[in-house]
């Protein structure tokens, strides 16, 4: 009767702690994913901001130097994109994403109020259609990024509550992952002057 007991008690010991493995990897598996659909988003913006440049090209022959910036800008924001992309959730590589982010926002800035100098640029037709497809891509890595960062905060909760933290190290959920978060990308433009005399 003990041995029946003991197993029984083995049985059930043993279906928990497998059911918080599980539910670890279920939540790892999630907000990887969650970033896999930054990932598309994040791309998407990329291939857009090379025709955006080529158009500008014509209109502002004399402002290089801010699209050479924003390309630069573009170019290592790709390269963290792919580091983190090949480690979603890593401290290190979130935060090499989020910093070639706030480059390429600045950059992006830039060009804008750069381009307010141009009316003609600003009424071509395939600059606001390119605008108007930007616009739409930040507002869909937003929505991505909040997805993102709600499934990395709840397996860190899982991860740190009790009992999983007992047993999350055992199972190589060593580290919490890291929430992913931009600088806000629009710049503080100064006010026109305008004078009535």
């Amino acid at each position: 009767m003990e041995l029946i007991i003991i197993l029984v008690v083995a049985a059930i010991l043993g279906f928990w702690i497998a059911a918080i493995y599980n539910k670890l990897v279920t939540l790892k598996n999630r907000f990887e994913n969650a970033f896999a659909q930054i990932e598309v988003q994040l791309k998407r913006r990329y291939d857009l901001i090379p025709n955006l440049v080529e158009t500008a090209k014509g209109y502002m022959s004399h402002e290089r130097e801010t699209l050479e910036a924003v390309i630069s800008a573009r170019n290592q924001a790709m390269a963290g994109l792919q580091t983190a992309a090949d480690a979603p959730g890593d401290p290190s590589a979130m935060q090499g994403l989020a910093g070639a982010e706030g480059l390429l926002g600045s950059a992006m800035g830039r060009l804008n109020v750069v381009m307010e100098a141009y009316p003609d640029l600003k009424a071509n037709q395939n600059m606001m259609q390119l605008t108007e497809e930007l616009t739409t891509t930040e507002n869909k890595v937003a929505f991505a990024r909040q997805g993102y960062n709600d499934q990395v905060t709840t397996y860190n909760i899982y991860r740190q509550s009790f009992p999983p933290i007992l047993f999350a190290n055992l199972f190589g959920h060593n580290n919490d992952a890291e929430l992913l978060e931009f600088e806000d990308s629009t710049e503080i433009q100064a006010a026109p002057s305008i004078s009535f005399t």
